[in-house]
């Protein structure tokens, strides 16, 4: 791409050094990293020359770790190491992480318990590179495109289901996300791939050992027609560990998180749960009652205070996220002929504001306030252009304004009218 200023040779070399030595998701490396710039915290690490915290997430390979190594090996798999330096780095996707972490770091410094961070678990951080492999631009990750999770041991209800959700959300491009594993990955990634749509695959592992090895050919065909994605680098295995932290990225490179089926005790509730901190929708499919396999979807739904949302269908799942057109309420009557004369006016004017504008607005929930990077995901609409309209859409009087956010006027949405 013309124009586009390199990374520095250094930077990558950083960045790859730092991807070995460390676990992913390790709050006080990536708050090292943050502080000291990538070149400056590896050669730190690499000396041990670094607080408690970060030697301890780093000793056992901070001598070890191979960054000439790890770059070679990626080029001889056709990857390529994606940093946040980088043109193609998706930082509106990983936004909610950086927020998310840096809420949680301050919590982390106010603790006088003298406890750490468990590095096992993961901290919601955002990722210190990225693997990469594929057609699809990376910087549009997060923007319309729906995670579909659940359990390995999927049963044919599940599978159906899947297949319906993943090929008609990728009918209505929309990407569909998922960690490639057995079961409802696998069928969401083939489901949107045989609707010639775009899928994410975020693995636990090095992208040179797909895994499980069964699918294979499925991230063959993932590279095709979108990304494959992982944040350790090539000949890492798919440690359990790694599978808990590698949820948060698909759970971040979602608008949505959707759960067909999962037993009391999944993986897909703790991406359900990361996709909740981070803000994002997240949605469950009722089972049969008997099904274990459903158990877990059922206790989404019943959570308190902080239900999932019920879907059954496409429609239902994109009235969530954010369809193109979606946003003015269609149910209560007008009020009076004042009223509804008032609405068709400030509808007139939504009807005058630049395409930009239009999709911003369109972008708004029905019932709720948003705030500038909900309404980018929900429109599609970089956060930089969602920033500009909103001065239009406030002039034109076709939204309100609150400490909450951003919300439809309420003389259209008491009136029933629709901005298409």
């Amino acid at each position: 791409m013309g124009g586009v200023i390199a990374v520095p040779d250094d930077v990558i070399l950083a960045r790859a050094y730092l991807s070995r030595v460390a676990e992913p998701a390790s709050l006080p490396v990536w708050d090292w990293v943050r502080r000291e710039g990538p070149v400056a915290a590896a050669a730190s690490i690499r000396r041990g020359l670094v607080d408690a915290a970060v030697a301890d997430a780093t000793a056992a390979r901070r001598s070890t770790a191979d960054a000439h190594g790890d770059l070679e090996a990626a080029q001889r798999h056709g990857l390529r190491l994606v940093v946040p330096e980088s043109a193609d780095w998706p930082h509106f996707a990983l936004a909610a992480l950086e927020s998310t972490a840096r809420r949680r770091l301050a919590g982390w410094r106010r603790d006088t318990s003298g406890a750490r961070p468990d590095h096992d678990r993961g901290e919601p951080v955002p990722p210190l590179g990225l693997w990469v492999s594929g057609s699809a631009d990376p910087t549009l990750l997060g923007v319309r495109s729906v995670a579909i999770v659940g359990s390995r041991a999927a049963t044919p209800y599940g599978e159906h289901v899947t297949s319906e959700l993943g090929y008609g959300l990728a009918r209505r491009g929309v990407s569909v996300v998922s960690g490639g594993a057995y079961g409802i990955d696998a069928v969401a990634h083939r489901s949107a791939l045989a609707a010639d749509g775009c899928t994410i695959l975020v693995s636990a592992g090095g992208l040179d050992r797909p895994y499980p090895t069964g699918n294979a050919s499925l991230y063959a065909r993932a590279k095709e027609c979108g990304l494959v994605i992982s944040e350790s680098p090539p000949g890492a295995a798919p440690h359990r560990h790694r599978f808990l932290t590698r949820n948060r990225l698909i759970a971040a490179f979602s608008t949505g998180t959707v759960v067909v089926e999962a037993a009391a005790r999944s993986g897909a509730l703790n991406t359900a749960a990361h996709a909740r901190e981070l803000g994002r929708s997240v949605m469950a499919v009722p089972g049969p009652v008997t099904s274990a396999m459903s158990a877990g979807c059922h206790q989404l739904l019943r959570a308190e205070p902080d239900p999932a949302l019920l879907v059954t269908s496409v429609d239902d799942i994109l009235l969530l996220v954010g369809s193109i057109g979606e946003g003015v309420e269609r149910e209560a009557p007008p009020r009076g002929a004042a009223g509804t004369n008032e609405a068709a006016g400030l509808r007139a004017r939504l009807d005058g504001l630049d395409p930009v504008a239009r999709r911003v607005f369109d972008g708004l929930p029905a019932w709720r306030p948003a705030r500038e990077d909900e309404l980018a995901v929900r429109s599609g609409v970089c956060p930089r252009e969602v920033i500009r309209a909103i001065p239009a859409l406030r002039l034109a009087g076709v939204i309100d304004v609150s400490d909450d956010g951003f919300r439809i006027a309420a003389q259209l949405r008491c009136s029933g009218g629709s901005s298409g």
